[in-house]
């Protein structure tokens, strides 16, 4: 039996988070190394990086891709898979403009935060408020938990960070939300001390762009 899966990552959200969050739903214990300057980027050559099962994973929807898999998060057949591929890849572009809001320099925030919020509550929430109610079950896919329901939480949760009334017209969403980090590996995660990540804070953002820039 192999150990632990570590993950290499600076110690902060980026694009390791969504993997975070996938291992703890499942209930997998992991460890962390973490890049402290450019040259453990340069060993390393590429991350986010896992080691699991003998193998070193990189790019971050081959690493979800397999940890899914591997822990039963990623539907009961090709047609619930390609749905959960087809939310996800629609969150990680969420995702990718809520990350990248922490890193912008002060002139650009304000009009990076309101295309990013219009695009929350005007294109990516009322989709998946529509999934919800036509599927009319409790999670997003089938009737079991999978990836997409763990990364839709997961950027409920940062929206919610960045301007906290944003589910206000979305009720189907506010009780997904309710359920889900009610589940008992995710309300753990959810607690403080746990291994999730909290927002970057403004004087942090010098040293990860030196580690990758």
């Amino acid at each position: 039996m192999s150990g632990k899966p570590r993950l290499h990552y600076f110690n902060g959200r980026g694009r390791m988070e969504p993997i975070r969050w996938l291992l703890a739903a499942a209930g997998v214990e992991f460890e962390e190394s973490y890049l402290e300057k450019k040259e453990d980027l340069t060993k390393l050559q590429k991350v986010p990086m896992v080691e699991i099962d003998g193998m070193k994973l990189v790019q971050t929807r081959a690493i979800a891709n397999y940890i899914a898999t591997k822990y039963n998060l990623y539907g009961k057949d090709m047609k619930e898979r390609a749905l959960i591929d087809m939310y996800v890849e629609g969150l990680f572009d969420l995702n990718e403009l809520l990350m990248k809001y922490g890193y912008l320099p002060a002139d650009k925030k304000e009009e990076h935060f309101a295309n990013m919020m219009d695009k929350a509550e005007n294109r990516y929430f009322p989709v998946f408020e529509k999934v919800l109610k036509d599927h009319g079950k409790d999670f997003l896919v089938g009737n079991q938990l999978s990836r997409a329901d763990v990364q839709l939480l997961e950027i409920i949760l940062m929206a919610e960070e960045c301007k906290p009334d944003t589910l206000a017209k979305f009720p189907l969403l506010q009780s997904f939300k309710a359920r889900i980090s009610n589940i008992p590996p995710i309300k753990k995660f959810l607690q403080p001390g746990s291994q999730r990540k909290p927002l970057i804070r403004e004087e942090e953002v010098p040293k990860v762009i030196k580690i990758f820039y």
